[in-house]
């Protein structure tokens, strides 16, 4: 079985290999990382947007593989919150005719951040160093603005393992869906 992951990032690509090895039938995956466009902003500013930033990276590194993979973090409107936006993860599994679509949780962004993000127009990855929250130019590739915010208790990769997780159910329960 052959997975592309829609992306070179090394956070991506691991947190699909360690998934996969959690299921009997994707364990023995030979999983490739490519980059791709992904046909939305840099910084995806709503649920929609993320979401289809994951399916339009799946769909444009289907090629010669089983399944394709488009995995993308972004913010979306939540009520009652702080800033009123939390930032997600969003996970297609894509089999060249269906998407299988997994979240994470979610959390808030510092209000300098977010409003940094709103104003300035700038990635959370430059919002987090502009505002010295880190040293790191491109947090995507590492703890990710979870694993500052938390200590390191949890990361992006955790994050994005659990958008992974959520969208490989579908296809361990195929019959359900």
């Amino acid at each position: 079985m052959i997975v592309i992951v829609a992306s070179e990032n090394a956070v991506k690509v691991s947190a699909v290999r360690e998934v996969f090895a959690d299921y009997p039938a994707l364990k023995d995956a030979e999983i490739i990382g490519l980059a791709v466009a992904t046909g939305v902003s840099e910084q995806p500013k709503s649920l929609e947007e993320t979401v289809q930033g994951a399916v339009n990276r799946a769909e444009a590194a289907f090629r010669n593989c089983d399944y394709s993979i488009g995995i993308e973090s972004g913010l979306m409107q939540v009520p009652h919150t702080k800033t009123g936006n939390m930032d997600f993860c969003a996970c297609s599994i894509y089999d060249g005719k269906e998407h299988s679509i997994g979240l994470s949780c979610a959390f808030e962004f510092p209000k300098k951040v977010t409003e940094m993000i709103e104003n300035e127009g700038i990635t959370a990855s430059e919002a987090f160093y502009k505002s010295g929250l880190t040293g790191n130019k491109n947090i995507g590739s590492a703890e990710g603005a979870i694993g500052i915010l938390t200590n390191g208790r949890v990361t992006r990769k955790d994050y994005t393992k659990q958008a992974v997780h959520m969208a490989v159910l579908h296809l361990e329960n195929r019959d359900l869906y």
